[in-house]
């Protein structure tokens, strides 16, 4: 008995000892979309709102690690803030598809396990986050769709909403606006099918016209052209990371189309032994480039330090191929990674010295 008790002792101690080795490197890192963001087409006003929003979400999951919540929970509660408000593109916020719906998709990954859940194609699932991690935690499964992934949600008690709670005019308004522009493009591209237009006596060359996946550059938001998914990644007290997605997708998409965000190693991924990452971008090239997942193996395979990772797939590989957009990551010792080859990302981060940094533009 004797024996037995000091073995237990020994090993609440290395628990003890585990823990509070990585009490003073809990981090939890926020993205709220990238794109063509700039002071010149941002007010003030505007600029306010989404830093207090982005401060909100950063403090709310903080505080959960600060509490000795895992880093699950913490991502969880961060990414809620944001889906529960109107400026991102997740929950609330999300944009319109060309019928005129709102349909989202989430993602989550835990590191210690390299367990992962997703949604995709839900439309009324209020935080699409929760749903994600219930599928993660209560299913045997990995990604759930549509109807299906409705109905899972609501067995498990999720809190689901009328489609219509996730209307806003703004959204609306550029779903219209978007609709406008594409069929201005394909009547200008229909006109031109017939030959020249300028007397030369060469036909033109017939442009392709818009796929309604990726609206003009001032159809998103006002600011700009923005890739709205909101994310959040966390290194808890415990050691382990989480990574977490949530987006509305793109404005005007068609024909259930779904991007990167619930894609595990694409717009989400989360592993111990390296890194978690959540993605926003044009998913599309997210997607083929396997971003999450390819910053992780440059970590894994070819010893490179978080940052270096991050940077040769998102400046370097994802720029070469034509992609848009950034990432956010951190490693098990609470390094940080934010970089984005757009005009800017909302982004920001808080450390266990209470160190933070609101960030929104390239500059």
């Amino acid at each position: 008995m004797k024996r037995l008790l000091l073995t237990l002792l020994i090993c609440l101690s290395g628990v003890s000892t585990f823990a509070q080795g990585y009490s003073d490197k809990i981090t939890l890192v926020i993205h709220g979309g990238a794109g063509t963001i700039t002071r010149a087409n941002m007010s003030p006003e505007r600029e306010k709102a989404y830093r207090e929003a982005l401060n909100t979400a950063l403090e709310t999951g903080y505080d959960v690690l600060k509490k000795g919540g895992t880093s699950v929970q913490a991502v969880e509660a961060a990414i809620h803030v944001m889906e529960d408000s109107p400026l991102f593109n997740a929950g609330k916020g999300a944009v319109f598809t060309n019928e005129g719906k709102n349909e989202l998709d989430a993602a989550i990954m835990e590191g210690k396990t390299l367990k992962a859940g997703a949604v995709a194609g839900v439309t009324t699932i209020k935080n699409p986050i929760s749903a994600a991690i219930a599928v993660m935690d209560q299913s045997a499964h990995v990604m759930m769709a549509g109807k299906g992934a409705e109905l899972f949600a609501k067995e498990k008690g999720l809190e689901i909403v009328d489609p219509s709670y996730f209307y806003t005019e703004a959204r609306y308004k550029a779903l219209e606006r978007a609709k406008e522009q594409e069929k201005t493009e394909l009547d200008h591209n229909g006109k031109e099918e017939n030959g020249d237009k300028r007397g030369t006596g060469k036909p033109d060359v017939k442009k392709a016209p818009r796929t309604g996946y990726y609206p003009a550059e001032d159809l998103i938001f006002t600011e700009g052209k923005k890739f709205g998914t909101v994310g959040c990644v966390a290194l808890d007290k415990y050691g382990n990371l989480a990574a977490g997605t949530s987006t509305g997708g793109m404005t005007n998409k068609r024909y259930g189309r779904i991007g990167d965000a619930p894609i595990i190693g694409a717009g989400t991924y989360a592993n111990n032994a390296t890194c978690a990452v959540s993605a926003t971008g044009h998913g599309e090239y997210f997607i083929r480039s396997v971003v999450a997942h390819d910053i992780s193996a440059l970590m894994e395979y070819k010893g490179m330090p978080l940052s270096e990772a991050a940077n040769e797939v998102v400046m370097k590989k994802l720029v070469e191929r034509g992609g848009e957009g950034g990432v956010i990551a951190v490693d098990r010792n609470g390094n940080v990674a934010m970089p984005f080859n757009s005009e800017g990302m909302y982004r920001g981060y808080i450390k266990s010295d209470g160190k933070r940094e609101i960030l929104i533009y390239k500059d």
